[in-house]
Order: C-alpha cells, then structure tokens, then sequence
C-alpha cells in the first residue's frame, strides 16, 4: 500500500485558520475514500474528524462544530483539511486514512497541530 502524507500542521492561536493536506497516490484511480483523524497527546483513540467519498459526498464529526472542511484535488492526489476558529481542544495528531478496496488501506503518519491562547 502506498502511504498517504500529511502536512500543514503548526502552531497557531485561538481563532486561527489551517488548512492540513494529505497527499494519498493514486488515491482516485483506485476509488478510495479519505479519512481525517486525531489523537489528543496522551490519549489512546484516535477521533474520526471527517470522511470524502469517491463521490464527493461528505461527513463530519459533531465535534467539528462546522468549522472543519473537507475537500479534494485529484488531479493532484490530494484532499484537504480545512480547519477555522481553532480552539486549544483542537490541538492534536492530524492523520488522514485511506479506505475502500484491499489496496486502499493505509494510515499517514500525522501532522501536529497546536492551538495556544
């Protein structure tokens, strides 16, 4: 399987924007959904943020509060993260999955975002 990879975390303050990317090849050709996760420092499960499908439908996490966005450019294997009026709950591991048939499993290593005061 080919590893999707993260970036586009950082430290930011309250209010702030991000946009996190994950760039999954050939993630289109093979028909695979994209998954956002996070994993609070010190915290064993990981919380699903977000899911899009091959056709672009959408879901999000109640915890996102409609400040988070998922999108896409295929042409350039990427989906986006989109992330709005950061709070300091929002400080995490970001790491995007890859889901669908045997050949799209695979998890990213994670970009870190930290929200401070």
């Amino acid at each position: 399987q080919e590893q999707p990879v993260e970036s586009g975390g950082g430290s930011v303050q309250v209010g702030e924007s991000l946009r996190l990317s994950c760039t999954a090849p050939r993630f289109a050709d093979k028909r695979c959904s994209v998954l956002w996760y996070r994993q609070v420092a010190g915290q064993q499960e990981r919380e699903w943020i977000a899911r899009i499908n091959q056709d672009d439908t959408r879901s999000y996490s109640g915890s996102t509060e409609g400040r988070f966005t998922i999108s896409t450019d295929r042409a350039a294997d990427t989906v986006f993260l989109d992330m709005e009026r950061l709070k300091p709950e929002d400080t995490a591991m970001y790491t995007c999955r890859t889901v669908g048939a045997p050949s799209c499993e695979a998890w990213g290593q994670g970009t870190l975002v930290a929200v401070s005061l």
